[in-house]
């Protein structure tokens, strides 16, 4: 019977072994305060309300593996980052201490166990360990080192990785170590699999994450392995192209989002013998989709990829509003596959969801920059791709106009569809995509509106 435990199905897959069944792991963060009647800000400063959310996602969600605290900005607020908090969302940076400050800090500002909103997160950790731990593969997040810098730094960090690259790679280097310091911790506390999470990966290109940063992730997922537990990569956004440097990190698993295909990308977590993780869609299917739309999207994912080294979850952390129902359909359309095809044998998903009225871009008097995100308030990828434009609204003002549309909103959603913006996050300009899942350098962006003016 242990080998049918969802716990060991987690472990046994990322450790690249055989298994008859796929795991599922719901990344069930500030939505798990939505299934209790709590605000997000509740669970991520109240251990027993953290807690009993918990509860209830194991509970409603059957889940083979489950995190125990999907927030980002624990690390930044202990190294001075001012956070902005949400009733919906995990907090965001709003303030960056190394701003105007490019230096590297100290070995003593590594976050310590009694630092910040540690000791709660530890001692939960416990708890959930205690009541369902030999069941369930708990999960220990970590904000990634390149989301951390950028944390430090703001926008600046993707200046500093082509005027500056040393000062760049040092600042990593020193988030590497802020992510050893909570790994040991999160390990001494419980937990199975720790998963560093580093949305703005995707926005970093290939070449650069080779020179500059890989040194410091593999360090990480070394020092995870030599605790005796398994690790994971997450990433957000469109990381095709970063897929291979990423299977190169020694993680155990990659985790992706729908902007990712995950049958092109197993293939090359395959070459690695990774396991790749994902990747249901956030907004389209599991907030807006019905509970037929959720279960059709898991019955055709898996029915077209290698079952191998393969964990179905959500993109990313699924969105607060997330019908209960539509989590259990994509549960029953994992552990009951075969009855979940039958059901879904006639389904026809809806389509775009409202008809949009798109700007007469040839008639604009000034040049339109228009930002297509998942959420600038959730994801790190597209907060900061956000402020690299509202960085240059400060320098332009009125020269140009801006405007951004969020994929958890329902005109958005059909705006991006009309458009046919196939990555997020993007940039266009007058109706143009000029780019897509990369953050450009600021007097890049200068130059491409003043050549529209």
């Amino acid at each position: 019977m242990e080998d049918t435990m969802g716990k060991e199905v987690v472990l046994k897959t990322l450790r690249h072994e055989q298994v008859d069944e796929v795991a599922w792991v719901p990344f069930s963060g500030a939505h798990a305060a939505f299934i209790k009647g709590y605000t997000a800000t509740e669970i991520l400063t109240d251990g027993d309300k953290l807690f009993d959310a918990l509860m209830e996602v194991h509970k409603l969600y059957t889940p083979d593996g489950m995190p125990i605290m999907f927030d980002l900005q624990i690390e930044a607020e202990i190294l001075g980052c001012k956070l902005m908090w949400a009733d919906e969302n995990p907090p965001s940076v709003v303030k960056h201490p190394l701003r105007k400050e490019k230096t590297i800090p100290c070995k003593c500002k590594i976050p310590k166990k009694t630092d910040g909103r540690i000791p709660m997160v530890l001692e939960v950790m416990e708890r959930v360990k205690k009541e369902i731990g030999d069941d369930t593969a708990l999960y220990g997040l970590l904000c990634g080192p390149a989301t951390l810098a950028s944390h430090l730094r703001g926008t600046d960090f993707f200046m500093d990785i082509i005027s500056d690259p040393a000062y760049a790679e040092e600042l990593v280097d020193f988030c590497a170590e802020v992510n050893i310091a909570l790994a040991k911790y999160y390990v001494e506390a419980g937990m199975d699999v720790i998963a560093v999470v580093d949305p703005i990966i995707s926005q970093i290109s290939p070449k650069a994450i080779e020179t500059h940063f890989l040194a410091s992730f593999q360090a990480i997922f070394d020092e995870i392995r030599n605790l005796g537990v398994l690790s994971c990569l997450f990433v957000c956004g469109d990381a095709t192209n970063q897929m291979d440097v990423m299977a190169r990190s020694r993680a155990d698993g990659i985790s992706i989002d729908e902007n990712v295909n995950i049958v092109e990308a197993k293939k090359i977590t395959d070459q690695y013998n990774v396991t790749i993780c994902g990747n249901i869609p956030l907004t389209t299917v599991m907030l807006f989709g019905s509970q037929l739309d959720n279960m059709k999207y898991v019955v055709d994912m898996m029915d077209t990829i290698d079952h191998h080294n393969l964990v179905i979850s959500p993109g990313c952390d699924m969105p607060f509003r997330i019908p209960v129902d539509n989590t259990i359909a994509c549960v029953q359309a994992i552990k009951h596959t075969d009855e979940s095809r039958e059901m879904v044998k006639n389904h026809e998903a809806a389509g775009t969801l409202m008809d949009i009225d798109l700007p007469d871009y040839d008639a604009l008097t000034k040049p339109f920059v228009e930002l297509f995100t998942l959420d600038a308030d959730t994801c790190a990828a597209c907060t900061y791709m956000v402020n690299a434009v509202k960085d240059v609204k400060e320098i332009m003002g009125d020269d140009f106009d801006m405007a951004e549309y969020k994929y958890n909103r329902k005109e958005d959603i059909a705006r991006t569809q009309k458009m046919g913006v196939e990555h997020l996050p993007s940039i266009y300009i007058n109706g143009k995509v000029r780019w897509s899942s990369i953050i450009p350098p600021r007097e890049e962006l200068i130059n491409a509106i003043k050549e529209l003016m």
